[in-house]
């Protein structure tokens, strides 16, 4: 076994003919693979040379996923490439057996995972880890033969030529797409004509909120966009989220007789690997879903969408932590493919993809908006004032008319950050927190008599005392949203009220019928017909979260549920209280998301932060991540920020860097930031990528992170 050098010039990843030996040579083996080999250790992060057992030689094709023996104990990998013989000189291992002839590793995909390895200094196997789901026997016999469920035989594979893999050829979708959809947007119909005659252009895409329609508007705009290219021919991609916005668009899909097949991580096994197949092989053409859809390798890729790419959601939470909406358009220019980012709200990662002219805007013009979108008002100290008395309540008293006004017409969403009932609680007498005398967690109350217990380790704190002045009784600072159902119902007596969320049940549709419905950020049900009027509570706790990201995720919160109300032409209003900051109100007042992402792109160009430059964290032990600096190669022009200690402001975990705070008796965490310009993001990744090839050659002590653009960044 060798460690040659990293593939330069090595033939194409699936040509079959590579390493066919010469007629009549007599060898004890049929060739070299080069095989990439599953493993966690950086600087192993290449391919080795093989021996091909001359019983595994018809079998043996780049892609194909297989067993060796390395570092003494059995592990998997994929043949990466062959040759007629390997660069050592000594006798190589041989390959232990072929665990499925089937080729899943594709020369686009290989492709694609050095390239996100690159991006986030990551590794390729990790990555391919990400892209490639676990081998289901069964799914992939079923898969192959058509089937949808009984085992079948052992399928004879074709001459896989130099597209291996692909069955079956994309036959062109029937019908024509609906181009009403578009018809808002100046220059929507061109794209629609562009992706149906085989181009691929590239959009960044504000939708129009239609709240009224019997299907979201954006899901109606996404199924055109996917019918036009499948009238080329083309394969479509379309990530998303949340599982309830892909069974949304699924449902608009099929009802506009478009195929497709849903991919998510949570499908099982079976199932997921199942769909993985019949993309692989050409039998699926349009495939929707979630983050772990992203790397679906379909054949002739036209078209890759990226719905509400704001979304957290989005986040692969494994190394090396990739964002969907990235992976998609390293997709797009790995395939030449077209490509759409919307959502209601536009991300300053989006803005510049327009600012760099890689892709165009498709927006409607400020009279659509108006007639498409719900009236918002955000009143101020001065409105509220004028109510007397009742302005000081959480509910003052010119958003409970607005709730009784619209109540007898329909339905009234009310949105509440928090879930639970009293998430956050404090002394009654000296306004300090309440902290759980074990670990010093905060504290909260989960019904009106129940015992205060610790948001951190669970445990309740039945003889709290404040430990500023020793007072015993409780007050609210934050209440959530099964608090202000009581609330609600007490305010509205005889009006049904119904919670949604992460505790209690995320809850997809209500009724025309009139009813409060109180939920969280992405837990709104949508509403027949819409909702009459919204009230948005509690503004100031997602302004001001301690967050690069505050503004814009509050922007994006606030759109995504005011786009289920009524536009403001069929009485659809909406009340946004608490006294948020200034900036993300307004804009969500005018329903500019635009206009804010383009301040907010222009205030980061001058302050050096991302998207305009490349940020990378390093978190862990204060040695580990000392000695990690060290040997850190930093490009011209790069810097870094600490390291500085971690304050503990949540539970200890390894996936949260902010919360990575020694525990008694372990090395305190620190965290260091280092940024570089963004013409110098690559050579930043690389570096990092080869300082911790360096930490894990040398088997350095001590557990650390690295993480290129964390989400977390405050």
């Amino acid at each position: 076994m060798s460690t040659p050098d990293p593939l330069p010039e090595q033939p194409s990843l699936l040509d079959p003919a590579v390493g066919a030996q010469p007629a009549g040579a007599a060898s004890a083996h049929a060739g070299v693979a080069q095989v990439l080999v599953l493993t966690a250790l950086a600087h192993l992060d290449r391919t080795f040379d093989y021996a091909i057992p001359r019983n595994l030689d018809e079998q043996v094709r780049p892609g194909v996923r297989v067993k060796v023996r390395f570092a003494g104990s059995e592990r998997e990998g994929f043949v990466v490439s062959r040759a007629r013989a390997g660069s050592h000189q000594g006798e190589l291992a041989e390959l232990r057996r072929v665990v499925s002839p089937l080729p899943v590793l594709t020369q686009q995909t290989l492709a694609l995972c050095r390239a996100v390895a690159r991006r986030y200094a990551g590794t390729s196997t990790d990555v391919i880890r990400l892209a490639i789901p676990p081998r289901h026997a069964t799914a992939e016999k079923a898969a192959l033969a058509g089937q949808s469920g009984s085992e079948s035989p052992e399928p004879q594979f074709p001459d896989w030529g130099p597209n291996p893999g692909l069955l079956a050829d994309l036959a062109p979708a029937e019908g024509p797409p609906d181009a009403a959809a578009w018809e808002p947007y100046p220059g929507g119909a061109a794209f629609l004509r562009r992706l149906a005659g085989g181009d691929s252009p590239r959009a960044v895409w504000s939708a129009l909120p239609a709240a009224s329609d019997d299907e979201p508007h954006w899901a109606r705009a996404i199924t055109a966009a996917v019918k036009a290219t499948r009238a080329s021919g083309r394969s479509v991609l379309v990530v998303l989220p949340d599982i309830r916005e892909v069974h949304r668009l699924a449902e608009v899909m099929s009802a506009a007789g478009l195929e497709h097949h849903i991919l998510t991580a949570d499908q099982g096994p079976s199932a997921r690997y199942r769909r993985f197949v019949l993309a692989l092989t050409g039998q699926a053409a349009v495939i929707i879903g979630t983050r772990s859809a992203a790397f679906a390798p379909l054949r002739d890729l036209g078209l890759v969408v990226c719905w509400d790419d704001g979304d957290d959601l989005l986040i692969e939470q494994r190394a090396p932590y990739p964002h969907a909406r990235q992976v998609l358009i390293e997709r797009a220019q790995i395939s030449n493919a077209a490509a759409l980012i919307g959502g209601f709200a536009r991300t300053p990662a989006a803005q510049l993809l327009l600012a760099d002219q890689w892709a165009r805007p498709l927006q409607a013009d400020r009279a659509t908006v108006r007639a498409r979108a719900p009236r918002v008002q955000a009143p101020g100290e001065v409105d509220l004032a004028a109510e007397g008395a009742g302005a000081r309540a959480r509910l003052p008293t010119m958003a409970w008319r607005l709730a009784h006004a619209a109540l007898a017409e329909g339905p009234v969403l009310v949105q509440v950050p928090r879930s639970g009932y009293l998430p956050h609680i404090a002394c009654q007498q000296c306004r300090a927190a309440a902290r759980c005398p074990s670990c010093h967690g905060p504290l909260r109350l989960d019904a009106p008599t129940a015992t205060p217990s610790c948001r951190w380790c669970g445990k309740v704190a039945t003889t709290w005392r404040c430990a500023e002045c020793s007072h015993t009784r409780l007050r609210a600072i934050r209440v959530g949203s099964r608090r202000t159902a009581e609330e609600l119902g007490r305010s509205f007596p005889g009006v049904p009220v119904v919670v949604s969320g992460r505790q209690g049940g995320v809850i997809e549709q209500v009724d025309a019928d009139p009813r409060l419905v109180v939920a969280t950020p992405g837990a709104e049900p949508h509403a027949t017909g819409g909702y009459r009027a919204g009230l948005f509570l509690d503004a100031a706790v997602l302004t001001e979260r301690p967050e690069l990201d505050a503004a814009l995720e509050a922007l994006r919160r606030w759109m995504g549920a005011a786009a289920l109300v009524r536009p403001a032409p069929e009485g659809g209003r909406v009340m946004l209280l608490g006294y948020g900051a200034p900036v993300p109100v307004q804009a969500l007042v005018r329903w500019d998301a635009v206009g804010l992402a383009q301040r907010e792109l222009a205030e980061r160009t001058e302050l050096e932060f991302p998207p305009l430059t490349q940020m990378a964290a390093v978190v862990g032990d204060r040695g580990a991540v000392n000695r990690f600096l060290k040997v850190l190669q930093l490009p011209d022009r790069a810097t870094v920020l600490g390291p500085v200690e971690h304050r503990q402001d949540g539970p200890a975990t390894d996936e949260v860097p902010g919360t990575l705070t020694g525990a008694d008796g372990e090395e305190p965490r620190v965290r260091a930031l280092v940024r570089a310009p963004l013409d110098a993001a690559g050579e930043l990744s690389t570096a990092l990528t080869h300082a911790q090839a360096h930490r894990s050659a040398r088997k350095e002590p001590g557990r650390l992170q690295v993480r290129v653009d964390p989400d977390w960044l405050l």
